[in-house]
């Protein structure tokens, strides 16, 4: 199809009319056919089409004199003759453009009866807390996965969990010669009998692509929203019973090629993964880049009972613009899909616009909490209905005003409510973390 000259053409969707080859792009649609057929006077002929998925705009930094026949953000259509010899890389991918493609969709949903219980549950997110994890986590100077800074966002990360009432377990994995790992906190479900899985993910590591793994990587946006969703997620997970268990998963080595997620897929028992009723993944979800708040939800067939769960959650509990793909690439929600697990990414819309991510620009003051709350409202109101509530919300615990607090330079104080319905005070001295007084008594060490 891309060796011979094609004529194309490209249309509002609503425009798009039959006896052409097409594929569909939210809003637009293209049509091409060979180079003597009449499409319209605002048509051109080029050598054949190519589509394009890519994370953030790496593939137009990395080609910045090939023009985009269509841009759609993370996926943009170009000209055959434009195509590189590689095929793909960590950031971005080709293919050909196959006709009768829709690469991106609007689906069309109408908002459900609100369900009270989960209308309650949705209105318990807690914007602030997820900040406050969010702004510890960009205070870092690196996340990048075979760094210290990595390993003191591990620890952190990992005690908010302990924190939450989850079980901790961390496993290492290897990125290229190096080495790292995966944070993994598990909650039991109450259902009685064989109970399903529940995940939900986000990677940790952040990266520097033009300063190296010295350079200075905050990673607010990708993937410090990610992860700090994934805390404030279970959070609101930890205030309820659930039938089915859940399981938390901070992965590392993701930039460098899913390292993280592709060795945990690869291990888990055949039973295990059959367990699994959904993967909910959170990779950028902070970056408002459109007039309308829009989120992508990426994924495959196996997936499109999830992506139309978190669709209609969108229309019922929020105010965001759905846009959906089953086009998967470059995030953690991959590898399950390549095993046959159902697995959704949900991102922000037109992530190519942030032109932020993957440098020392990734920062706070460029996100918009308004958005990953929203997003954060969609991705409860789904995963309540994937984990079945049992009873009532547990009763009222005191709780701080925020999350986290820094008294100076390597000295942190984190007030968290632990499984044993006490208040604990966790001190990072710059190396460790240490449980002193609580309000339920003095306990022991917490590692």
């Amino acid at each position: 199809m891309t060796g011979s000259p094609v004529r194309y053409l490209v249309v509002p969707t609503a425009d798009a009319a039959d006896g052409a080859k097409s594929a569909r792009f939210g809003d637009k649609t293209i049509l091409w056919g060979p180079a003597d057929q009449k499409l319209g006077r605002a048509s051109r002929t080029v050598p054949g089409l190519v589509l394009v998925t890519q994370v953030g705009r790496s593939f137009q930094d990395e080609y910045p004199d090939v023009t985009p026949l269509l841009d759609h953000g993370r996926h943009l259509v170009i000209s055959a003759a434009d195509k590189p010899r590689r095929r793909s890389n960590h950031c971005w991918r080709v293919e050909a453009l196959k006709p009768g493609m829709t690469v991106v969709d609007v689906p069309v949903r109408s908002a459900r009866r609100a369900d009270p219980v989960v209308a309650g549950l949705v209105g318990e997110l807690a914007p602030a807390s997820y900040q406050a994890d969010l702004t510890w986590l960009a205070s870092l100077p690196t996340r990048h996965s075979l760094s210290a800074s990595f390993t003191t966002a591990v620890e952190f990360v990992a005690a908010r969990m302990v924190a939450l009432g989850y079980s901790v377990t961390r496993t290492p994995i290897t990125v290229g010669a190096g080495h790292s790992e995966n944070l993994i906190g598990d909650r039991l479900g109450s259902g009685a009998g064989t109970r399903g899985l529940v995940v939900i993910t986000a990677h940790l590591d952040s990266i520097n692509l033009a300063g190296g793994p010295g350079g200075n990587a905050p990673g607010a946006d990708d993937n410090g929203s990610g992860a700090a969703g994934v805390l404030e997620l279970g959070r609101l997970i930890a205030s309820r019973k659930w039938e089915h268990d859940v399981r938390l998963i901070l992965f590392g080595g993701e930039e460098e090629g899913l390292f993280g997620s592709k060795q945990y897929v690869a291990a888990l028992p055949a039973g295990e993964r059959a367990r699994i009723r959904a993967v909910l993944n959170m990779d950028m979800i902070a970056s408002k880049n459109t007039v309308l708040p829009t989120v992508l939800l990426e994924g495959a067939p196996v997936s499109s009972g999830q992506m139309d769960d978190l669709a209609a959650a969108a229309a019922t509990y929020t105010g965001l613009r759905v846009e959906t793909s089953l086009n998967p690439f470059a995030s953690d929600h991959v590898p399950f899909i390549n095993a046959g697990v159902p697995a959704v990414l949900t991102i922000e819309g037109a992530d190519s616009a942030n032109g932020h991510i993957h440098s020392a620009d990734d920062k706070l003051e460029f996100l918009d909490w308004a958005l990953a709350s929203e997003i954060l409202r969609m991705n409860i109101a789904a995963l309540a209905g994937w984990l079945g509530l049992v009873g009532a919300a547990e009763a009222p615990r005191p709780q701080p005003a925020g999350s986290a607090v820094s008294w100076g330079p390597g000295r942190l104080d984190i007030f968290v409510r632990g499984s044993d319905s006490a208040l604990h005070h966790l001190y990072w001295d710059g190396g460790t973390w240490h449980d002193f007084e609580s309000l339920g008594g003095v306990i022991g060490s917490s590692g």
